[in-house]
């Protein structure tokens, strides 16, 4: 593994978002859906396969402990300015069961303990991520966090349990924060620390025009365009909110939407209920068709497209037999 530096296209990049924030987001997401239409079919065909007994696992398990953040980026409606849910935290015996029951499952896939959230404002997230790796050691796990309250001390704490940390640096001068300059400094003068552990550090405007999140984006609303694609979120996704609610996507902003109730049914029973039947055969070919997506222009992470082209590839190899679909 290695230490990390990502700045989205440098000046160039940086003065697009800034200057020509619509254009730079709507060519950007054009361009991306163009490009994954493809695998995207490819994947939903394979999962909804009217021959498997149940679905394939979630290929990312998402999961919040707290649902609030410390930042003010504008594309969020989790920012600090903009935050309207209830104030949530989840309880340990809830988050305890989901981990076992996940490693009861054989889940081999990737971990997050983060959703629309600082996870560093949960007091006990690295007893959580220590505990996550005893259970779940095959896991690929990986923190994502906006490194405001992050230390050296921090790093090497969680350090262990991760296969990779990403800082993500929300500015705009496209200058690193002081304390993540140092904890940068301090990974580049001893890179033999981090030999087993991706640290990634990335350059991101704060005020950035990305996606409308399911139209709750606070500097990029639409309650009128349809956008005529898919997603894959339903089939690759569990999104789990702080009271064991499983939400549709990372776009559920306000925790509208219920999958299933993690405090009621099992993590895998509840990863085939019936709102998730219904909503993944209503989005096979256009989200168009199902109210909560309609106006939504979320685009998967290119992480995701990398694990979903290693499933179908490990498919292949193994001529569509049932084989785990994750990174080894």
């Amino acid at each position: 593994m290695s230490v990390k530096y990502h700045n989205f296209g440098g000046v160039i990049g940086w003065n697009l978002q800034k200057l020509f924030p619509s254009l730079s987001s709507n060519s950007y997401l054009k361009l991306q859906f163009i490009m994954r239409r493809k695998l995207q079919k490819q994947y939903i065909d394979y999962f909804l396969d009217e021959g498997r007994k149940e679905p394939p696992m979630p290929l990312v398990v998402n999961l919040e402990t707290i649902n609030r953040c410390n930042s003010d980026c504008a594309f969020c409606t989790a920012n600090r300015y903009a935050e309207k849910r209830p104030f949530k935290r989840m309880e340990e015996e809830l988050f305890y069961s989901i981990i076992d029951q996940l490693s009861d499952w054989g889940y081999k896939g990737y971990l997050t303990l983060y959703g629309n959230n600082e996870p560093w404002l949960d007091k006990r997230i690295v007893e959580f991520h220590k505990y996550c790796r005893e259970k779940l050691p095959e896991c690929f796990i990986f923190m994502s966090t906006n490194g405001l309250l992050l230390d050296i001390d921090k790093v090497k704490a969680v350090l262990p349990y991760v296969n990779q940390l990403i800082i993500n640096n929300y500015c705009e001068d496209m200058k690193l924060h002081k304390n993540v300059q140092e904890i940068y400094d301090y990974a580049r003068t001893h890179e033999e620390e981090f030999e087993s552990v991706e640290l990634l550090f990335q350059m991101r405007y704060a005020k950035a025009v990305l996606t409308n999140r399911a139209g709750s984006a606070p500097n990029k609303k639409n309650t009128t365009r349809t956008l005529k694609e898919t997603c894959l979120m339903p089939y690759t996704d569990i999104f789990i909110f702080p009271d064991g609610r499983m939400g549709i996507c990372c776009c559920d902003n306000y925790e509208k939407t219920t999958m299933a109730d993690l405090n009621e049914v099992p993590i895998k029973e509840a990863w085939n209920s019936e709102m998730y039947q219904k909503i993944r055969t209503a989005i096979r070919e256009s989200r168009a068709e199902y109210p909560f997506c309609r106006y939504c222009d979320f685009i998967d992470a290119g992480l995701r497209m990398d694990i979903v082209d290693d499933a179908l590839k490990h498919r292949k190899e193994h001529h569509g037999a049932r084989q785990s679909l994750f990174r080894k």
